[in-house]
């Protein structure tokens, strides 16, 4: 089972096999938080990655803080490609989460340079994206190029996350990065939201009207 965990560079070879060189792997993270943006990365990592860290690189959800940040740095510089893509709360609100998150992976994806001519995106697909592009079940799990882009994507919200912490004190987004865990929750409901709460999600809405 734990073998299962690990990624591997499956998906990037069958795409080589068929022609393609430059294969970026696509995640987002903060879909479901209630506060901060929603973001994605994309990651073209090189054919035959000969690295020290290569075997420690996870799905970001099964690294420490720590872990993550240690690995940040090298893929970027490792990578052929990185590019970033971040939509504020305030288009969440107008466009909704599900568009919202297609347009920071559009964003990421429009960073990368050289451009992609191959897309491996954990479980979606990007309607009206004119590259190839395959939908990876557990893709952040199982995907390497995938997995990269889920740990860039992860600390780089949560750099953000942590200057809205330093930004709107009281709420604590460097501890819980906007997610609704029992503590943002009691936040919200002694303070009321902040300019950076998601009002259309229900708890913002329940603490909207406590206040």
């Amino acid at each position: 089972m734990a073998n299962a965990r690990v990624p591997s560079f499956t998906e990037e070879k069958l795409l080589r096999r068929q022609g393609y060189s430059y294969i970026a792997g696509i995640d987002e993270v903060g879909r479901g938080a209630l506060a901060g943006p929603v973001m994605a990365a994309a990651v073209i990592i090189p054919a035959g990655l000969k690295a020290t860290w290569k075997n420690k690189v996870r799905d970001s959800k099964l690294l420490s803080p720590e872990q993550r940040e240690a690995l940040y740095e090298p893929i970027r510089q490792t990578a052929i490609a990185v590019g970033i893509g971040l939509v504020d709360c305030w288009t969440i609100e107008s466009i909704g989460i599900a568009k919202a998150t297609q347009t920071a992976m559009r964003q990421a994806v429009t960073q990368l340079s050289p451009q992609a001519d191959a897309l491996l995106i954990d479980y979606f697909t990007l309607p009206g994206v004119k590259i190839y592009q395959k939908g990876v079940v557990d893709g952040d799990t199982l995907c390497y190029s995938i997995a990269c882009a889920s740990i860039i994507a992860k600390v780089a919200r949560d750099r953000i996350m942590a200057e809205f912490d330093r930004q709107y004190p009281g709420y604590q987004f460097a501890r819980h990065k906007g997610y609704g865990t029992g503590i943002h929750l009691a936040c919200l409901q002694k303070l009321g939201p902040c300019p950076i709460h998601r009002r259309n999600y229900q708890p913002v809405k329940d603490a909207m009207d406590i206040k």
